[in-house]
């Protein structure tokens, strides 16, 4: 009899064994599945991050000294100027429909939600065009009477005001590194200001008296338009967007893509500048086809970058696409001087090596998150296998 019983102990308890390893077997092969979704995940994100990069700086360049092309051989409108930076939207629509066809299941499941009403997107489209076309109006006043580096230069301090609106609006820790790196860019810019007139451009009169204050002080409003229109976008993400998916990247792109035209048309019409445009195709020094592909081709940079910025507000931050953004200031004198014979003076590359040190800068605070991130999340699920452990424990006995 107690040889039975001893037996039987044995076996509840090689039992209880066994269970508890088929647990610890399970847990592990749930922390490889977890691990390896994990990696993936962060990889295709860092992937469409750096992606979505190299649009915005090739593009904000592209669109930058297309701009200044169209100036320097004859164009002089800054409403047909203003209305490139806006009116490609059109050529999203076949993207869109794709991504309608993606989504309906995704809809369909989440009917049940509540979204906001018609008239909530509507307001937020109109005053996000609005600011949009504002913006694109002064950028491309300031354009006008600045050299394309000195313009670069001075946009260069929406990275200021972005930080600014960003704390308000979005909460936004303002960490060493990342004040580090605004000081830096902002010093970038504002030692570029102080260079000699002639190694700017061969625009020297554009750059005195009235003229250059005109443009000064039109880029850098519109410099703050942009940066208060990605931080109100960002927080428009966060608040009021239930979704964020491309299909609705898209849908706020072409939206206010849609009404900072209208705007712009209104006051394309209103001045008479539209009057202009006949005599101002018939003088462009390159020709006729070359005036309007000039006009194509920034139109449709404009809105890749439009696009790849709001990838970048949804997947990091407005700050860090301001960042991104700046990056563009060493980039663009650079490509000045090799299209349009700009000198490079020993100011400029200092300047370049600030932008660089302040985007490095950026980028560590990054780093350094995604390492806080990575604990953070190994610990929980450290703490979720011991748990299952103890319950599978638990439920054998």
């Amino acid at each position: 009899m107690g040889e039975t019983q001893e037996k039987q102990h044995h076996i509840s308890f090689e039992e209880e064994a066994d269970k508890g390893a088929d647990y610890m077997a399970n847990s592990s092969n749930i922390t490889i599945s977890q691990s390896l979704t994990s990696w993936r995940a962060k990889y295709k994100r860092w992937l469409e991050i750096g992606f979505n990069s190299l649009l915005v700086l090739i593009c904000l360049s592209a669109a930058t000294l297309l701009g200044e092309l169209y100036y320097k051989e004859g164009g002089k409108s800054t409403w047909v100027n203003s209305l490139v930076q806006t009116g490609g939207f059109p050529v999203l629509f076949p993207i869109l429909f794709l991504k309608k066809r993606e989504e309906t299941q995704d809809d369909d499941n989440a009917r049940n939600n509540k979204n906001p009403s018609v008239w909530m997107f509507l307001s937020v489209y109109v005053f996000l065009g609005l600011l949009l076309g504002g913006s694109c109006m002064l950028n491309a006043v300031g354009l006008l009477h600045l050299p394309v580096s000195t313009f670069s230069l001075i946009a260069a301090s929406q990275l200021g005001f972005n930080a600014l609106f960003s704390f308000f609006l979005n909460s936004q820790k303002i960490t060493t590194y990342i004040a580090n790196s605004i000081i830096l860019l902002t010093i970038s810019s504002i030692l570029l200001v102080f260079q000699p007139i002639d190694s700017s451009s061969g625009n020297g009169e554009s750059s005195k008296g009235k003229s250059y204050t005109i443009g000064f002080i039109c880029t850098l409003f519109g410099s703050a338009g942009m940066a208060l229109l990605l931080s109100t976008t960002e927080r428009i993400f966060r608040k009021i967007m239930k979704k964020r998916t491309v299909r609705q990247v898209m849908n706020v792109v072409i939206w206010q893509s849609f009404f900072a035209t209208c705007a712009i048309l209104i006051g394309l019409f209103a001045t008479g500048e539209w009057k202009w445009m006949k005599s101002e195709i018939q003088e462009y020094k390159l020709g006729k086809v070359s005036y309007v592909m000039t006009l194509v081709w920034t139109a449709l940079c404009w809105q890749i970058y439009t696009i790849g910025l709001l990838n970048l507000i949804m997947k990091v931050s407005a700050l860090f696409a301001n960042v991104i953004t700046t990056l563009s200031v060493p980039l663009i004198p650079v490509l000045a001087v090799i299209i349009f014979d700009e000198k490079m003076s020993g100011v400029k590359a200092v300047s370049m090596i600030l932008a660089l040190w302040g985007f490095l800068s950026y980028g560590y605070q990054q780093y350094l998150d995604e390492l806080k991130l990575k604990a953070e999340k190994s610990a929980e699920k450290e703490e979720s296998e011991v748990s299952l452990v103890e319950r599978g424990l638990s439920g054998g006995n």
